[in-house]
């Protein structure tokens, strides 16, 4: 008797496992952009947003056709910023995009000198996004610059006035001072919507200027401290001494971006300018209008960082570590003991920033590799349930609180939980 009732208590234990299906299946890491594993009846998204994308140096005017535009649009990008030379192409260039159902940052001449007339003119067209004025300012340009934007913003205070600084390797005796202090002048003086800058960090033979983190430190630290937004930029067209744009080098400047808090990402450039003194080449549409391998690439990043536009749009940056056995100057280390509610971390000694942001009711902990180069193992535990985003937007329970994962070079990992 007490044999059959320990036959029959082992069958029943089998059948209940087998039925369970046993401990819930590790979704594979999004590094490798597989399809997670994902539970029966379960299917949770990143709530949808439209991360703002600019393409820098667009469609020139000689091309200006509405296929043009739909090409742009079906790319992923939201603003276009030709660089037009006549009021009837800019207006021209308004109009196409409204029908393709993108924003124009505006350029054109007279808005400098006849700042009043020219803004009137297309202030309240329904693709104008904002106001181009210059690019890579010093100290000396920018009272003037404030100047220009005040009349701006006597006739038109409801769109985006827009200019790009400088990268932090630019010398003192360029800018005018020290580059924080080139920053805190500039938020101070011009008052545009936003802080924005240009610095292109990967270069040839895999190398990534190790300055970039401590300019997305100083820039998102003054946009931060003037209430604006900051704006980033990735490299998708290839001059000396950086190469053709690849995956793993948009992922790294693009998710590095978004860690810092880039509230719009931006593309230099669109279009292939004259090759000239830079050389440019293997831009997403080359000087003829023919699109290339990098159009493709940067259509499927698009695409994915709108999959979890949600976590960005809006978000608050809370904090910036970097872990590794060497540590990029100017940027803060993972301390000891570890932040909430990261519980464990460990990345083997390979090099990686871990952002913290809050949106709405969600904490996000992002992990980035600071190399485009290179893969690595990690493991990661928290002090709370954890979920993980992956790729395509959808949201899968981690069970135990810990995952051990793979990052693909210049990729992203990142875990939401309840704030």
């Amino acid at each position: 008797m007490n044999l059959f009732k320990a036959a029959l208590s082992f069958i029943l234990c089998f059948i209940l496992s087998t039925s369970c299906g046993g401990d819930t299946p590790t979704p594979d890491t999004p590094g490798e952009h597989t399809t997670p594993v994902t539970p029966v009846n379960t299917t949770e998204y990143v709530e949808e947003a439209e991360m703002p994308i600019l393409a820098w140096y667009s469609i020139p005017p000689a091309y200006a056709t509405l296929d043009r535009y739909q090409e742009l649009k079906k790319a992923g990008f939201t603003i276009n910023f030709s660089h037009i030379y006549s009021m009837q192409d800019a207006l021209q260039s308004l109009d196409l995009a409204q029908q393709a159902g993108i924003k124009v940052m505006f350029m054109a001449p007279g808005l400098d000198t006849d700042t009043e007339n020219v803004v009137k003119q297309v202030k309240d067209h329904p693709a104008l996004c904002g106001y181009f004025l210059r690019d890579e300012p010093t100290n000396d340009d920018l009272p003037a610059l404030g100047e220009w934007a005040d009349r701006i913003r006597a006739v038109d205070p409801n769109h985006e006035i827009y200019l790009n600084l400088f990268p932090n390797y630019v010398s003192e005796d360029v800018l005018g001072s020290t580059y924080e202090e080139h920053v805190k002048l500039f938020t101070k003086t011009v008052k545009t919507t936003m802080v924005s800058f240009d610095f292109y960090p990967v270069l040839e033979n895999g190398y990534v200027r190790e300055l970039w983190w401590q300019n997305l430190e100083i820039i998102s630290r003054e946009a931060e401290a003037a209430g604006l937004p900051m704006w980033a930029f990735t490299l998708s067209t290839a001059h000396k001494p950086y190469p053709v744009a690849a995956q793993a080098s948009l992922r790294l400047q693009l998710y590095t971006d978004l860690a810092y808090g880039a509230q719009c990402l931006q593309y230099f450039t669109y279009w292939c300018p004259t090759p000239g003194t830079w050389d440019f080449h293997d831009a997403p549409i080359t000087e003829d209008g023919t699109r290339t391998d990098v159009y493709k690439l940067v259509k499927e990043m698009n695409k994915e960082i709108q999959a979890r536009a949600g976590i960005f749009v809006g978000c608050k940056k809370k904090m910036v570590y970097h872990v590794g056995n060497e540590i990029p100057p100017g940027v803060t280390p993972m301390p000891n003991p570890l932040p909430e509610p990261i519980k464990k971390i460990d990345t083997k000694g390979n090099g990686a920033l871990i952002s913290i942001l809050e949106n709405g009711d969600w904490q996000y902990v992002m992990m980035v590799n600071r190399t485009y180069t290179q893969g690595f193992d990690y493991s990661i535990s928290f002090t709370k349930d954890v979920a993980q985003v992956y790729a395509d937007g959808s949201i899968i329970n981690i069970p135990g609180r810990s995952a051990n994962r793979h990052l693909d070079p210049g990729d992203c990992a990142i875990f939401r939980l309840k704030k």
